[in-house]
């Protein structure tokens, strides 16, 4: 009689069930015999690669080693520079410059100059909140929370080109292959929730940022440390569903299996260790075919919640989904969640070089309302105290234009504006300035490695601690030479 799981459709990684299960060590005995002995007896008896260690799971979650107020981070990431003279670093001086050269140090893309035509700021500002914030026409959504935000006026970087940049922004150092800050905060605390990523990284509709991958990636930890991509529209997380002919009862039965295995049989582990990688990753995968649909699933807010986000506006719903996601999602125990604005190339996001006005009133105009919900939802179900809210871009522009005709800046990294919000961070405060151009931070120098170092403490994260030792390093987030949190926004 022909074997009924010969059938093509019923293989798996390569194999027929029956060769699977047979290779494995055969025998459902041991599922059984797993189960009366409880799941403690199998993690004390599961060992680690080396043979002594007790194997734990990389991604279980640990206690902080200092005091933190932060349990989880969403950052909102500006692709592209968006203008710091043009949103939240009110430059009076530069109103009356407009159209006038001037001698100013700039350094962009368009390389290294001395003068340059003045753009005055397209927008006009007012006051807000108790604390008095001028903040640009572009944000009076944004306006109404300054007392529940701590701007960064004297921001700075390296680098002026967008790849570097983000790379720096995202993984602290200008060459790519080290690890981004989600995975250094998923590998320091681990996920709180078994069936979903403990680092999630939402896109543009217009697609992802230059360099992709790179800027989410685990660099040279495990793979399990990397940001997990989630769409706000369709399927929530990709390549999710099982093979071909396989039902979930027979993905459980294998994982079930397998764990069983694992635990029994120590052989499994040197027998075929790539194999064993691949369930893991299907395991996890099949927790999250039920976690994630549920945890996306927008239509259990209320229509005023919906509206909070501007899901009510189709200018605004693409970012407010995402917002609304990041908070169901960090309410869910995710630990880090970033969400872009703005992807592609050009207008796609907030590179300004052409037409600024139009650039930054559409991408303003997408995210101001949705990133004001965002925290007043947060706020209203005391979340904010526990959530850190980071906002900014890898750079900002410059005060003068970038060719003889037109609004477009270019890129500047000597001085930008970012700001940070709850996860015991002081409302209300700006710190630092850029000179009277905007084109240079001048007092309270901010490096992009003391943003990085703020985020981690206000997790209860060392940031002149946290190591992970590869080529022969103790490599670090902040570097070697190490970086202080920026310690006057600290509540």
């Amino acid at each position: 009689m022909a074997d009924p799981f010969d059938k093509p459709e019923n293989h798996f990684c390569g194999r027929t069930r029956r060769q699977f299960l047979w290779e494995l060590g055969g025998g459902f005995g041991a599922v059984a015999l797993s189960g009366m002995l409880g799941g403690d007896w199998i993690k004390n008896q599961a060992i680690a690669a080396d043979g002594v260690s007790t194997f734990a799971n990389p991604l279980a979650a640990k206690p902080a080693p200092l005091p933190g107020k932060a349990k989880s981070v969403i950052f909102l990431f500006m692709y592209g520079g968006p203008s710091h003279i043009d949103t939240f670093d009110y430059k009076p001086d530069l109103y009356p410059l407009d159209g006038k050269t001037i001698k100013v140090k700039t350094f962009g893309r368009g390389g290294r100059k001395s003068e340059g035509r003045v753009v005055g700021p397209k927008w006009k500002f007012k006051q807000y909140g108790e604390c008095g914030k001028w903040v640009s026409d572009l944000f009076p959504h944004l306006g109404e929370c300054v007392d529940d935000m701590a701007f960064l006026h004297s921001m700075y970087a390296e680098s002026p080109i967008h790849g570097s940049a983000l790379l720096m922004m995202n993984c602290g150092r200008i060459l790519s292959g080290h690890p981004s800050i989600g995975s250094w905060v998923t590998y320091g605390l681990g996920s709180v929730n078994d069936n979903l990523p403990g680092y999630v990284v939402m896109l543009d509709e217009t697609g992802g940022p230059i360099s992709g991958a790179k800027n989410w990636t685990s660099g040279y930890m495990p793979a399990s440390y990397q940001g997990v991509q989630l769409r706000s529209e369709g399927t929530p997380i990709l390549d999710l569903k099982p093979q071909a002919g396989m039902s979930r009862s027979l993905q459980r039965e294998i994982i079930d299996h397998v764990n069983s295995q694992n635990a029994l049989h120590e052989s499994i582990r040197g027998h075929n260790s790539d194999l064993r990688a691949r369930i893991s990753s299907f395991e996890l995968a099949y927790r999250m075919q039920t976690e994630a649909p549920e945890a996306v699933d927008i239509t259990q807010e209320d229509e005023a919640t919906q509206e909070l986000y501007g899901l009510d506006n189709p200018m605004t719903t693409p970012f407010g989904k995402k917002c609304l996601l990041a908070r169901r999602l960090v309410e869910r125990g995710v630990r880090f969640v970033q969400v872009y604005s703005g992807g592609g190339h050009n207008d796609d996001n907030w590179d300004a070089h052409g037409d600024l006005v139009r650039n930054h009133t559409y991408h303003a105009g997408r995210t101001d309302k949705p990133i004001a919900g965002l925290l007043q939802d947060l706020k209203r179900r005391g979340m904010l105290d526990e959530t850190l809210v980071v906002w900014g871009g890898e750079f900002g522009r410059q005060p003068t234009a970038e060719y003889a005709k037109g609004t477009g800046r270019d890129h500047n990294s000597y001085g930008f504006t970012m700001w940070m919000a709850g996860g015991g961070i002081k409302g209300g405060v700006s710190l630092g300035e850029t000179d009277e151009l905007g084109a240079e931070a001048r007092t309270d120098r901010l490096h992009v490695k003391n943003l990085h170092a703020t985020i981690l403490q206000q997790l209860g994260l060392d940031p002149n601690d946290l190591s992970y030792f590869y080529n022969g390093l103790d490599q670090k987030l902040v570097g070697v030479e190490g970086a202080e949190a920026i310690r006057k926004i600290i509540a």
